[in-house]
């Protein structure tokens, strides 16, 4: 009874951690973030060879050497605003309305286009922390993403 006990558990375990592994890389919400708002200037290995990168006049930057430009130091503040539109970077359109525009700036999406704004409609969650969420999921990938 003992032995069956244990390897009921061993089972269960293996099998909880085979399905928490396979849950977790199918909801990298920080690669889906990137996929969806940086990908197509900085390329799916973040190295500026996006789709879109021979269109513009500045080649876009290696986002895989962001901590080597700043002395082995992920700099997540500035990486923050540049982010959330208050660190300027040309190629992104001004403070008020980065290229991403509305993504991360819930509370313009829902002001402009409320009928738009149905991800944001449950009264639990709060636009603004969707983004964050958002931000911080993309930073994280961003860290993943940087050269040893």
């Amino acid at each position: 009874m003992k032995r069956a006990t244990v390897r009921g558990l061993v089972i269960t375990t293996v099998i909880i951690g085979l399905n928490h592994q396979a849950l977790t890389q199918q909801q990298d919400i920080g690669k889906a973030e990137y996929t969806f708002v940086c990908a197509s200037c900085h390329g799916a290995d973040g190295k500026g060879g996006g789709p879109m990168a021979d269109a513009l006049k500045t080649k876009p930057a290696d986002l895989t050497t962001i901590a080597k430009r700043n002395n082995g130091v992920f700099p997540l503040n500035r990486i923050y605003e540049t982010i959330d539109g208050r660190a300027e970077v040309k190629l992104h359109g001004s403070r008020d309305m980065p290229i991403w525009g509305y993504r991360y700036t819930p509370s313009l999406l829902c002001n402009d286009f409320p009928v738009l704004c149905k991800e944001y409609s449950d009264p639990v969650f709060d636009p603004q922390t969707v983004a964050t969420r958002r931000m911080l999921a993309l930073i994280d990938y961003l860290y993943r993403l940087q050269e040893k």
